[in-house]
């Protein structure tokens, strides 16, 4: 199971069968060898004076990725204040985090987050409000600030992804810079890093024009910024006909005009980028097994029915995106893959078992069914869908039908294969749910009104 797109994962048939058969399917797995590939390729980027590479942990947050990205020396990128709590849970230190996120922080929150500046964390302003809030903090423990700014300007693999333009509402807009650097500057506020994340998975050339933009935005408002902040979104190539960002010629991009701007400025900024889903996508696997085998009539589908889809995967549903598919027999053969059509391939559907009509792992970007060509799989055979490892588990509805979150696993370097989340339990579903409380006396008497109303013959 290893075309040459996945070259570095050392994921094989063997593996896949002796796994499902230990845990049981539906599982996630994880290659450890394709994170730390993944690390180090980011960690070797171009640089002029300086790279601080960020994991944005939205892509994944389980604690042992955590603990494997920043062990590679990656900080993080949080989103929320949940996520900067989860992320020191797993043992990761709040200097070594950035906040970004829309939340307004009051009462306990608004407290947990002026102690975690204090303990080092970076908090990236993204609103007039969010400076209001904490200004009188940041000004009193002369504590710099981070700003985002919208750019009004954006790119992503689809709408719902471009962070940038008009219809995203992250960030001080840049016709508000001025206006929210007047209140920064009249409580004594420095901005000392400037952010710009224009979405997730777009065009390199847009993010290159972003790197422009952004040095634009920081010599004319920012005559305190040390530090500019790209944002993340490198597009991965999940599937063989998919370009990955080639994040060598970005960094020497980004390397040539740092250098023409200390040429100009005199000053030195140090670079920060803060990927996800190129550090994980292709590190993941969702491993199935098939259920069942239906055709809507002479006009329609070869349907395959496996035992995990939009509870575990919902990227094809919302974003019509394309995982590439492989077909592993029971007794552990590969039978197909993406990047080698066989000769017995047909075109098939697959889909889940939850009670959806969207619930599919072929779907295009309006929705449309799109049958993929593979080799048809037996009853109780694998399907192995890939490039799962970025916004599959952490996004996914998994309690939909009251289907459970999923084990997963990862393997190690050695080739041992480890747990690292148990499976959600019934129990664990519930857990938080209670009874509706009826005193007996309501009770009867609406017994009562019931019978009066519909007797019984």
């Amino acid at each position: 199971m290893q075309p040459q797109f996945l070259k570095f994962c050392r994921l094989t048939p063997e593996i896949v069968k002796n796994a499902a058969e230990k845990f049981g399917t539906p599982f996630y797995l994880y290659d450890e060898n394709t994170i730390v590939e993944k690390c180090r390729q980011v960690l070797a980027m171009p640089n002029a004076f300086g790279l601080t590479v960020h994991y944005a942990m939205k892509a994944n947050p389980g604690k042992a990725l955590l603990q494997l990205i920043t062990a590679q020396g990656l900080n993080v990128d949080t989103s929320s204040l949940n996520e900067a709590r989860r992320a020191f849970l797993a043992g990761i230190p709040y200097d070594r985090m950035i906040l970004t996120t829309q939340e307004i922080p009051f009462g306990q929150d608004r407290t947990d987050l002026e102690k975690y500046i204090h303990a080092g964390l970076t908090y990236n302003v993204c609103s007039k409000r969010q400076l209001l809030l904490i200004a009188d903090y940041a000004a009193a423990e002369n504590v710099p600030l981070s700003m985002r700014i919208h750019p009004g300007v954006g790119s992503g693999e689809s709408a719902s992804r471009n962070t940038g333009d008009k219809y995203s509402s992250f960030g001080v807009h840049l016709t508000n810079i001025p206006e929210v650097l007047d209140t920064a500057n009249a409580r004594g506020i420095v901005i000392n890093r400037v952010h710009v994340h224009i979405g997730s998975g777009g065009d390199p050339v847009t993010w290159r024009e972003n790197i422009d933009r952004e040095l634009m935005f920081l010599e004319k408002y920012f005559p305190d910024a040390e530090t500019v902040n790209f944002g993340g979104g490198f597009k991965e190539a999940r599937m063989p006909d998919e370009d990955a960002a080639d994040i060598q010629a970005l960094g020497e991009y980004a390397t040539q005009r740092i250098l023409e701007f200390y040429q100009r400025t005199g000053r030195k900024l140090h670079m920060e980028v803060e990927p996800g889903t190129f550090i994980v996508a292709n590190a993941g696997f969702l491993v199935t097994r098939v259920l069942d085998k239906k055709r809507t009539g002479k006009d329609g589908f070869n349907f395959i029915i496996l035992d995990a889809g939009m509870e575990a995967n919902t990227r094809p549903l919302m974003y019509g995106s394309r995982h590439p598919f492989y077909v592993v027999s029971k007794d552990g053969q590969l039978l197909s893959h993406e990047s080698e059509k066989r000769k017995n391939s047909d075109a098939f559907v697959l889909v889940g078992k939850c009670c959806e009509s969207g619930d599919s792992q072929c779907l295009t970007k309006n929705g449309e069914i799109a049958p993929r060509l593979l080799t048809e799989p037996q009853l109780d055979d694998y399907v192995i869908i890939g490039g799962t490892g970025a916004y599959c588990s952490a996004m996914s509805p998994y309690n939909y039908n009251s289907h459970p979150q999923y084990t997963e696993v990862i393997l190690r370097r050695n080739g041992d294969v480890q747990v690292i989340r148990k499976p959600q339990t019934m129990e664990q579903i519930v857990q938080n749910e209670l009874p509706l409380e009826i005193s007996q006396t309501n009770s009867t008497n609406k017994r009562q009104k019931i019978n009066a109303s519909y007797p019984i013959f």
